[in-house]
């Protein structure tokens, strides 16, 4: 047995505890795994530096987590779960700032193209916020794009983003 399975099943008993106020959307038919659960293994992969879900699905071969889920429908439903995830970090996010008062607030610049290509490029032209040209003082250069604010504490725990 990995340690894939043993952190899935301490993180899962957490967020049990900490997140059973929050619910996700309905389903029709009931999923073998719950929304906590694959929330739970998100977590999980993430912490262990699994970066991608061949690498995840390699590792849960096996397990018992084998039969529970498809690759192709555990990325599907992930994506549909962001805001059920989104929730779930701000209530792990408050539980964790009771322990500091200390916040750090910074942002960067996520280029989305180079400049030249920026006025024919139609990446991220059907989202709402538009990418637009701006300049970093800091790095002393151009780009087009998003800027990203973050706000963390001292232990680098992420309490809030923005584009």
């Amino acid at each position: 047995m990995n340690n894939l399975i043993q952190n899935y099943k301490i993180i899962l008993k957490e967020l049990t505890k900490t997140c059973n106020h929050i619910t996700s959307s309905k389903k029709i038919r009931l999923p073998k795994m719950s929304d906590l659960e694959l929330v739970a293994l998100n977590i999980t992969a993430e912490y262990m530096s699994i970066n991608s879900e061949l690498q995840l699905f390699r590792c849960i071969a096996g397990t018992s987590l084998d039969g529970k889920i498809e690759r192709s429908v555990y990325n599907k439903r992930k994506r549909k779960l962001l805001p059920y995830i989104e929730k779930i970090r701000e209530t792990l996010s408050k539980k964790f700032s009771d322990f500091t008062n200390v916040f750090i607030v910074d942002s960067t610049p996520i280029e989305i193209c180079k400049i030249s290509r920026a006025n024919r490029s139609a990446i991220c032209s059907t989202n709402e916020i538009k990418p637009a040209f701006g300049y970093c003082a800091a790095q002393k250069s151009r780009y087009f794009g998003y800027k990203l604010h973050a706000v963390c504490d001292k232990n680098g725990i992420f309490h809030s983003f923005d584009f």
